[in-house]
């Protein structure tokens, strides 16, 4: 019989305490004494990974051979191991026992005998339970710690600081990195002079060659403003500061969601004051945060005279950089790629060569080309009878369904070679039917996946009832389109359009279609119109 084994812990610090190397010597030698065949390739382990989450690489490992039938048992110490969410471990048995792989745990057999199973939900609610109560007893001691002092706020210590190697957190260990701090001290005096900015701060760093706190030759404007808004530069590090909150929008419709959150600051009267080396004086520091906040204030971005109707929305199509508007001898207005401006932008050497675009025209072609497709929603239904017949489902989905299409191919291939060798005598009857048994164990295990796989992106698709929304929506903005006013242009901009990409003389214009009542007041829903 053919195993995999999985071995995970949580921290770096399980990892080097040898506790995986005990695990794996557990299952090896259950291996051994079965007598079952363990390949080196199928020995999955997560170091470091938290049991909580399913995105673990060893893990996706596991799952991704089960797809391919490499295996037919799963060998597990224990449940916890697998996941310590009780839905996530019913998840994954679920899917392995669909594929056709038997899960066995050393610590805990389990057997299709609902006693078993009744156990296995009652150990994972307890091990979720005990994950639970460790979290917040840690969450609990790191706040007691960084109220005696004892404990840092950093994971990584900011520009012109060093930490004891040994003990990263300890404040005592706490030193300055007298180069980096200069560069520091500098950094507030630079920005303090009449005029300066922080994009020219960041373009006189990078013009003396000071490398980055990522030691990278060029230094951008976010790191810059990071640095002059540190309160640890002053002699106090604050922990308890900030909050995970859910996000509340994505930055674009085309883009991943990622982990839909983001952080926001406490109250000030919850924060705990840490002690550390300063490096400048409180009276600069309140002089620079001063600054920052009339330099947003007074930015030509918050006080343009010219209204641009796609304003960060445009890209150039040569560089990929994004194109600001920008007014010249006080009349003429462009969208003006960052690439012929911005020296931090782009590539070192290199200077986008596409042209200045008028605005008037841009926003013009623009507001037309979105008047049409609400008006004329017949382009919309195109992209829902793409939908419908696959062509926009999630790029991944479709891959792995090519890859399994390919395998079962393949597979049929390979018993028709061994039907092959059979009848030619060069393959024995016993070893023809055991050969073949397997060949078609694995091609049900795939096909069974295919199925998922399409029922999957059947439910990303979803559309149902998405054309009759569409409609709706198109209906009800189509009586203000003629008279509306630049201010609901824009709105209706900034709710349809993801991106506008120009390149040369071509324009393509990236939409995002609502297609729920509730989409009118949510930025970005899943059916996009990416057409030139």
């Amino acid at each position: 019989m053919r195993v995999a084994t999985y071995a995970r812990v949580s921290t770096q610090r399980q990892a080097q305490a040898q506790t995986i190397a005990q695990q794996i010597t557990r299952l090896r030698a259950h291996v051994e004494a079965q007598g079952w065949m363990l390949e080196p390739e199928h020995i999955y382990v997560d170091e470091g990974y938290s049991g909580a989450k399913l995105n673990r690489p060893g893990l996706d490992s596991l799952r991704d051979g089960a797809a391919l039938a490499e295996f037919d048992t799963a060998l597990i110490t224990e449940p916890d191991r697998l996941a310590r969410n009780y839905v996530h471990q019913m998840l994954v048995l679920e899917e392995l026992e669909s594929l056709g792989i038997h899960v066995e745990f050393l610590d805990h057999p389990m057997s299709d005998d609902p006693h078993d199973r009744l156990l296995l939900q009652i150990r994972g609610a307890v091990a979720e339970y005990e994950r639970a109560l460790i979290a917040d007893r840690m969450r609990r001691g790191r706040l007691a710690k960084y109220r005696a002092g004892k404990l840092l706020p950093w994971g990584r210590p900011p520009y012109g600081y060093r930490v004891d190697a040994d003990h990263p957190r300890d404040p005592d260990g706490v030193r300055l990195d007298e180069a980096e701090a200069a560069v520091v001290i500098q950094m507030f005096d630079w920005y303090l002079e009449l005029g300066a900015t922080l994009y020219g701060v960041a373009k006189r760093l990078s013009d003396l060659g000071v490398p980055s706190p990522m030691g990278k030759p060029r230094w951008n404007v976010a790191t810059v403003r990071s640095i002059l808004r540190n309160h640890a530069y002053t002699g106090v590090a604050f922990a308890n500061r900030l909050r995970v909150v859910p996000s509340k929008r994505r930055r674009s419709a085309l883009e991943p969601v990622g982990k839909g959150e983001s952080a926001v600051e406490r109250p000030k009267e919850d924060w705990i004051a840490i002690s550390v080396p300063t490096v400048v004086e409180q009276e600069m520091f309140d002089s620079v945060q001063t600054k920052l906040s009339l330099n947003q204030q007074r930015a030509p971005r918050n006080n343009k005279a010219h209204q641009y109707l796609v304003r960060s929305l445009v890209s150039c199509g040569k560089c990929r950089l994004s194109a600001h508007g920008r007014t010249l001898h006080g009349k003429y207005h462009y969208y003006v790629c960052k690439g012929h401006t911005d020296a931090l932008g782009r590539v070192p050497g290199e200077r986008c060569k596409s042209r200045y675009v008028p605005v008037s025209q841009l926003d013009e072609l623009v507001w037309q080309d979105l008047c049409m497709v609400l008006t004329q929603p017949e382009a919309v239904a195109h992209e829902l009878e793409r939908a419908h017949g696959g062509h926009w489902a999630p790029q991944e989905l479709r891959a792995r369904m090519q890859t399994l299409s390919k395998t079962i191919e393949l597979l049929e291939l390979q018993k028709t070679r061994l039907l092959e060798a059979y009848l030619a005598d060069v393959l024995p009857l016993p070893d023809f039917e055991r050969k073949r048994s397997e060949l078609v164990k694995k091609q049900e295990a795939l096909r069974v996946q295919r199925t998922q796989l399409e029922v999957t992106i059947a439910q990303r698709i979803e559309l149902i009832n998405v054309a009759a929304s569409i409609e709706a929506f198109c209906i009800q903005v189509q009586p203000v389109l003629d008279r509306a006013t630049f201010a609901q242009r824009r709105q209706l901009v900034e709710l349809l359009v993801d991106r506008v990409i120009v390149t040369e003389d071509e324009v393509e214009i990236r939409y995002v279609i609502p297609t729920q009542p509730q989409g009118p007041h949510i930025p970005f829903s899943h059916l996009r119109l990416d057409y030139r």
